[in-house]
């Protein structure tokens, strides 16, 4: 089966075709163009170089946030009207999700993290099950150094595998020095994301787990303060 994966929650997203779970190609936004331009070319341009088309995907897999309002928005909206227009279902994953799945270690807790601006970031905080990485309470927009003493109170004495691919985010905090003593593990997790999404996806359609375009929604995390916050100055002033 065919899967196209998008990831629109920051200026780092992608998209990417799996067939039956694995990677067949992908295509990064490497540019500051907006997504309302730049998606639905690039997923045109992708899958003709497969030799594929947009109906011939068996579902969408849409990553639902946390992140830009805009960025997620774009990216739900795009799947939303294919899977109405084309009657195929939709998988929507969490990023942060996507970002703790790529960490290998045994390690029993995953905090995974990326910047979202202003000295804060969105967070969240997973036990690994037999049934798979489960989450602790919601996602968060935070601050580095209450989300540091937010995953200790939750772990107790137990360690901690970090996973982000802004790891200074929460290593510049002098609370980190505590978490590092402990011997915990911090990795590096780059974009893109989509083939992580996707395969997140593919998993969750095995399981049947899918929705439709008019029951998917997004988890923005905050609306406003998430699209404020992963804007610099400069490009808030150029959107007012």
């Amino acid at each position: 089966m065919f899967l196209l994966s998008i990831d629109t929650c920051d200026s780092r997203g992608s998209v990417a075709v799996l067939r039956d779970g694995e990677l067949t190609g992908e295509k990064i936004h490497g540019s500051g163009e907006d997504y309302s331009s730049w998606l639905i070319p690039a997923c045109q341009e992708l899958l003709q170089s497969l030799g594929l088309s947009i109906c011939e995907m068996d579902a969408y897999v849409v990553a639902s946030g946390p992140g830009s309002f805009t960025g997620v928005r774009v990216g739900l909206t795009s799947v939303k009207a294919w899977s109405e227009v084309f009657g195929k279902p939709v998988l929507a994953v969490s990023r942060l999700e996507a970002i703790a799945s790529q960490v290998f270690s045994l390690t029993r807790y995953i905090a995974s993290f990326f910047d979202a601006r202003r000295n804060q970031l969105f967070g969240a905080l997973y036990r690994r099950t037999e049934a798979g990485l489960q989450r602790i309470q919601d996602e968060a927009v935070i601050a580095p150094g209450d989300f540091l003493e937010w995953v200790s109170r939750e772990v107790g004495t137990e360690s901690v595998a970090w996973a982000s691919p802004d790891l200074d985010t929460v290593q510049a905090e002098p609370a980190w020095k505590s978490r590092a003593d402990k011997g915990d593990l911090i990795q590096q997790v780059l974009p893109p994301l989509a083939p992580a999404i996707g395969r997140l996806g593919f998993a969750q359609y095995r399981a049947g787990k899918v929705t439709d375009g008019l029951h998917l929604d997004a988890n923005y995390v905050r609306r406003s303060d998430a699209e404020l916050l992963w804007k610099s100055p400069a490009e808030r002033a150029s959107h007012a």
